[in-house]
């Protein structure tokens, strides 16, 4: 089990560093995923995570106190408005635009309720 664990971490891991590159990827999530499962199979791997300058202050924000930093919040609001105005642009079908009208505005009332810094 500690190997799933562990390659489900790689892979999060991996995506994160992904989404640091590409805007429409979150980065957050996939961190969290991967300290999640770093902790049930490699406490290297974990401590590594956790200590990293980039990355370790954001998984320690929400882990303490379910908060995510403003510019991230600012961040995933630009590219969930960017995915959604490329929707529109390319002319997809309006039931397609309806739920990820309704997703979308869930995703970003998460986002916007939880605590900052």
């Amino acid at each position: 089990m500690r190997f799933l664990y562990a390659a489900f971490g790689f892979a999060a891991l991996g995506l994160a560093i992904i989404g640091v590159i590409l805007p429409l990827l979150p980065t957050v999530p996939f961190l969290l995923l991967a300290a999640f499962c770093f902790a049930k199979s490699s406490e290297r791997m974990h401590n590594w995570l956790i200590s990293h300058p980039s990355f370790g202050p954001m998984i320690q924000d929400w882990n303490e106190r379910g908060a995510i930093r403003p510019a991230a919040k600012k961040a995933a609001t630009v590219s969930i408005a960017a995915v959604f105005l490329l929707s529109l642009i390319l002319g997809a079908p309006s039931h397609v635009v309806l739920i990820q009208m309704v997703v979308l505005s869930m995703v970003l009332t998460f986002i916007w309720t939880r605590p900052s810094d």
